[in-house]
């Protein structure tokens, strides 16, 4: 099996072209073992949940709103362009190469348009009206990852903590998609001045063949690295134990009872969801 395909071009040089579309399999395959050997270990193996080492006083609890604000309008309307960005791009990519045949170019790069686009949103959003820090692991995070590994080892360590706003998982997740996203994004951008678009002026000169071998290697690394990505996102997304994070991502809000099973207000500090005007308005009107 060839990670990368090489070519010669026309001064006898071997350049790669691309990287061995097998590759696509084993992610693919890959993804799926993974899915299956989890989904059986938390069914058959799995400890429950260890009590943790933190739980709320009841004074605290009872100052938390019935519905804790998760995700702002934003967020969601980014991650709602960003899905759909991102299967687009997964479909006009790989389908053709299983066989399936149309002028995928095209709408290729206008799907990676809008991906770019919503991640320059993303970044400034989170930047400057999120709290940029909490999806980012902390010392925190560190340390009841060890104490997890160690209880799980049956070793005796402290009962970890609740978690912040994202757990560790979420945040080691959202680091390798940010890295596989950026390469794609920066690779793509270029490959772009390979085919003729309203925005560039086509030149695929721009770079030497060197050059422009190992762009297409790493967009296509990053490629069928999101094939695994997206297929374990949609995986946890509909688990049971994970669909108030689903629920959450669409309405905005989580209660306070998952709020308290499972984040620590201390890290995470409860913000109380907006409920529109003409909703509250009504819920007035109602009868007791």
């Amino acid at each position: 099996m060839n990670l990368i395909e090489w070519a010669q071009n026309p001064w006898g040089q071997q350049i790669p072209i691309h990287i061995g579309w097998s590759l696509l399999w084993v992610s693919a395959i890959g993804a799926l073992l993974f899915l299956v050997v989890h989904a059986v270990y938390v069914k058959f193996w799995a400890k429950p949940v260890a009590a943790h080492s933190d739980a709320p006083a009841a004074g605290v609890a009872a100052l938390i709103p019935q519905r804790v604000a998760r995700h702002s309008l934003g967020a969601r309307l980014f991650h709602l362009i960003m899905a759909i960005a991102m299967f687009a791009l997964l479909i006009t990519a790989f389908l053709p190469k299983v066989g399936v045949k149309f002028a995928w170019v095209e709408y290729h790069w206008i799907a990676g348009i809008v991906l770019t686009i919503s991640v320059i949103y993303h970044i400034f959003h989170s930047t400057f009206w999120l709290d940029f820090w909490s999806i980012w692991p902390d010392k925190e995070d560190l340390e009841d990852a060890d104490r997890r590994i160690k209880r799980a080892m049956g070793q005796s360590a402290p009962a970890p903590r609740r978690f912040a706003k994202y757990p560790l998982e979420n945040k080691l997740y959202h680091l390798v998609v940010m890295l596989a996203g950026l390469t794609a994004i920066g690779t793509g951008l270029f490959m772009m001045k390979r085919v003729q678009t309203p925005f560039f002026t086509r030149n695929p000169y721009l770079f030497g063949d060197m050059t422009w071998g190992w762009m297409y290697v790493l967009h296509g690394l990053a490629g069928i690295g999101f094939v695994a990505l997206v297929t374990a996102h949609v995986y946890f997304a509909i688990r049971p134990e994970k669909l108030f994070l689903t629920k959450s991502m669409i309405f905005g809000w989580i209660t306070r009872e998952q709020y308290l099973a499972h984040h620590d207000p201390n890290r995470w500090p409860a913000v109380a969801e907006q409920v529109p005007t003409a909703v509250r308005t009504e819920s007035k009107k109602a009868p007791a």
